[in-house]
């Protein structure tokens, strides 16, 4: 563990020849310490973005968070609820002997949400990670985690892993960014002051749709959609359900390209917990990556690359029955009481008729499109829930 510094040396930038590459701080000491491995470029900006994610979460509903990053963007973040039993077999939980404290539920969540994206993920966690959490890294391919402190019982156990390479940063979780930001681009620095986000009682009372319940529990997954929005790269689409992201869209130039991705991650969400697919007769001593990619073909439109004579033999025991259209639409007609968060205005009610086919019952997004009288005309239609927040949330 290196001792307060203000600044730290990398092995280079976003790339190898990218040299040389530090992070530093203008003014005082940085607010991190590596206690093990050798973070990188991507590493921290996956972890600092990261950790703010978490602490505005736990802020905003009082429950330990986290957040699964890759790229810049999260893979999947909820906050700490129990899980169910369905739950943890997708998850890939089920086999723990443990009990599992707030802060593992929520890493289980939102490493489990999107699996093949989370792989190889950086980890935030809101909290002091405790044993039951890193037993559960333990587990998973990932490039390390940020955490305001570890237990020391937890800390050995992540110093093993990658053979005493992961990376583990702990954060002074007191520290306070200053209120302007920078960054240069081709030489140019930009400056602009932080979006700093407020979700209070009255952030999403601007119901503007002819149904105006909104329950509690749905305001806290939009506050969780919007958190989660904005420490996504834009354009962006956040798909939650209890209290967890459940499909998470970034980067798309296209909104609706970005709500049918989003949507297509939480529909796999949604069909992996089929009866059909929670069964299907794994092979001994599989991997947990080629499973996991074996049920993301398998439900989708490629289901015979790993149907075909000659392929299935190496996956399965007996070759499953085809999960065909008409089943997978009957049961993802069965996801009810979806949250959806955009970061900026539908354009178009084409991005709602996406989303009702997906869950979809309460909407929270910005407002102010020319066209947001056809866009509450579509949820009117499908007796959905929209709040204008008035808020954008791009993140770039």
């Amino acid at each position: 563990m290196q001792d307060d510094m203000k600044e730290l040396e990398l092995k280079y930038g976003c790339n190898p020849n990218q040299k040389p590459s530090r992070i530093y701080m203008e003014e005082g000491e940085l607010p991190i310490k590596v206690l093990n491995g050798k973070p990188g470029y991507i590493n921290f900006l996956d972890a600092f973005n990261g950790w703010q994610l978490v602490k505005e979460l736990k802020a905003a509903t009082g429950t330990a968070a986290a957040t699964s990053f890759k790229h810049v963007s999260p893979a999947g973040a909820a906050i700490g609820k129990p899980m169910s039993d369905v739950l943890k077999k997708i998850y890939w939980v089920d086999d723990m002997d443990m009990e599992f404290s707030p802060l593992a539920n929520a890493y289980a969540r939102a490493r489990g949400a999107d699996r093949m994206s989370s792989f190889g993920d950086f980890i935030a966690l809101s909290d002091v990670c405790d044993l039951p959490t890193a037993k559960l890294i333990m587990r998973e391919v990932s490039d390390g985690v940020i955490a305001p402190g570890y237990e020391p019982e937890a800390l050995e156990l992540l110093k093993g892993k990658k053979k005493g390479n992961y990376n583990v940063i702990e954060i002074d979780p007191s520290y306070v960014p200053d209120q302007i930001e920078r960054k240069q681009v081709y030489g140019i620095t930009f400056e602009q002051g932080r979006n700093d986000l407020n979700i209070d009682e009255n952030f999403f009372s601007n119901i503007v749709t002819k149904n105006k319940e909104l329950p509690d529990w749905a305001k806290d997954d939009m506050a969780i959609a919007m958190i989660v929005l904005k420490y996504t790269q834009s354009n962006s689409v956040c798909y939650v359900k209890d209290g967890q992201a459940i499909g998470i869209g970034a980067g798309q130039q296209s909104r609706i390209h970005c709500t049918r991705l989003a949507g297509s991650k939480a529909d796999n969400w949604w069909l992996r917990q089929c009866p059909k697919v929670l069964n299907l007769p794994f092979v001994d001593g599989i991997r947990r990556a080629d499973r996991d990619n074996a049920i993301d073909l398998y439900i989708g439109e490629d289901y015979m690359d790993v149907l075909a004579d000659g392929k299935w033999e190496a996956i399965f025991k007996t070759k499953p029955e085809v999960f065909t259209a008409e089943e997978k639409r009957a049961w993802l007609d069965q996801n009810t009481d979806v949250v959806l968060g955009s970061d900026a205005f539908f354009p178009f009610g084409d991005n709602i008729e996406r989303a009702f086919k997906s869950g979809v019952k309460y909407v929270a997004e910005p407002g102010g499109s020319i066209r947001d009288d056809n866009v509450i005309e579509c949820a009117d239609n499908h007796d959905m829930v929209v709040s204008f927040t008035g808020l954008r949330l791009f993140h770039h």
